[in-house]
């Protein structure tokens, strides 16, 4: 009777050892891509994104994102408004080459989940949520995001004009675990 008694309580007393495992570390692939558009034709691509990314789909709570995107690499598909939107009128790459996104926290929301974090660009940090899909491929995964900032809460461009105040964002983040 002794033996029966004996394996349930191993089993019970590894038990939170399997529930709590770790979260897995991805690595950001070369094929991100980060779209935005401003109304009318004011629109392009970042295509540099870096970082660090801890995810657990069972258990969000325990993930984490650390994201830069190099400023530098924006793309409009005019080289006239590439070299403007880098300037400081916009972007001002070169005293704020990164934007940065760290998260706080990680929760399912719906049918998906929402990261909040601290996003800070062109000098300003601000509390933003994003909402996101994660879709799990085995030791490949991706990330994607569709959502708007107010780039006034920024200090990006001056408020008015032909450029939307809420800028659409389009994100594509392929994944590779390590």
């Amino acid at each position: 009777m002794k033996k029966y008694i004996f394996i349930p309580a191993i089993l019970l007393a590894l038990a939170p050892v399997y529930a709590f495992a770790p979260a897995a570390t991805w690595q950001i692939a070369d094929k991100s891509v980060i779209r935005f558009s401003a109304g009318g034709e004011v629109g392009g691509i970042f295509k540099t994104m870096k970082g660090a990314v801890v995810f657990d789909e069972q258990n969000p709570p325990a993930s984490s994102f650390d994201l830069t995107i190099d400023v530098a690499s924006v793309n409009t598909g005019n080289a006239l408004m590439n070299t403007h939107i880098k300037s400081a009128d916009w972007f001002d790459a070169g005293k704020y080459p990164v934007i940065r996104f760290v998260s706080k926290k990680v929760v399912k929301s719906g049918t998906g989940l929402q990261v909040t974090g601290d996003m800070e660009m062109h000098g300003v940090k601000k509390e933003t949520t994003i909402p996101f899909t994660f879709q799990n491929k085995g030791a490949t995964a991706v990330f994607s995001s569709k959502f708007a900032i107010n780039r006034n809460d920024f200090h990006i461009g001056k408020p008015g004009g032909d450029v939307d105040e809420n800028v659409k964002l389009d994100i594509t983040v392929p994944v590779v675990k390590k």
